[in-house]
């Protein structure tokens, strides 16, 4: 049997070493676990075979395809990364649940809730390493070319704002008229991509364009799963908690800020953001 992963970082190494090969049942299991981490912590294994659309029996046998004895082995190694902030901001979430969102201040209290336990779940799961090296490839890059659409695409706008105000020069790709401008990218360029389930078809065809080119591509994305989380791209995931079927930004913005600044930091940029 193969030893189970000890870190969080290993368990998401894991989840895109069996992917591909698993069947349909597991693959939901993979798919939702991926792209939901932070509820391993303090959900029953009913409630994730429920959100994975999966028989319980089906997530207790994915646990042991990742090397688990089961399923309360798996959700030690997350209790233990996540605690102790995890659990007491899902138990506000879950409360405000149970009583319903009937008024404007209450659907605030949630989605300040869910900013709270995005934010912290970011700060406990950023690869630091992948940082670095994502800051180092941008204050280095001639030209900054940012693409993110539907959901990404707020974000991608802000990033462009952010480094314009740095003077730092950068290219939009917001897929008007469903051009991309992929031959905008050039050597000593790097891109930004933005990018969530489902994953855009503009983002992915930039990304490729610029790998074969050898452009840094640094992505923004949501899973280990996600088709930019690869070797020879510098992925970050960032994991947004949803209220009801509506996903707020604030982890993914303070990573996108983060990310202007320490660059801007790099370049020795004047700050007026």
């Amino acid at each position: 049997m193969t030893s189970a992963p000890t870190t969080v970082d290993g368990f998401h190494a894991r989840l895109r070493d069996v992917a591909e090969d698993l069947p349909k049942r597991m693959r939901q299991c993979a798919e939702y676990l991926a792209d939901n981490t932070d509820r391993i912590a303090v959900s029953t294994v009913a409630e994730l075979a429920e959100g994975a659309g999966v028989a319980p029996s089906a997530m207790m046998r994915f646990c042991q395809v990742m090397g688990f004895n089961g399923f309360s082995d798996m959700q030690k190694l997350f209790r233990t990364a996540f605690a102790p902030g995890l659990p007491d901001y899902a138990t506000r979430l879950a409360n405000l649940r149970e009583r319903g969102a009937e008024s404007p201040s209450a659907l605030l209290a949630e989605f300040v809730d869910a900013g709270r336990l995005s934010l912290e779940n970011l700060a406990n799961s950023v690869d630091s390493r992948v940082l670095d090296q994502a800051v180092a490839a941008l204050s280095q890059a001639n030209v900054i070319h940012i693409i993110g659409v539907r959901r990404a695409y707020s974000v991608a706008t802000y990033l462009s704002y952010a480094f314009e105000k740095m003077q730092i020069g950068t290219v939009l790709h917001d897929g008007a008229g469903k051009l991309v401008n992929p031959h905008a990218v050039r050597d000593g360029d790097a891109v930004i991509a933005i990018t969530f389930a489902p994953y855009s078809e503009e983002t992915l065809e930039l990304v490729q364009q610029a790998q074969a080119k050898d452009v840094p591509v640094v992505a923004i994305t949501d899973t280990a799963m996600s088709p930019v989380h690869v070797d020879d791209i510098l992925a970050l995931s960032v994991s947004e908690v949803d209220v009801g079927a509506f996903r707020a930004l604030s982890a993914t913005l303070s990573l996108a800020i983060t990310l202007a600044v320490a660059v801007g930091a790099a370049r020795g940029a004047e700050f007026g953001i």
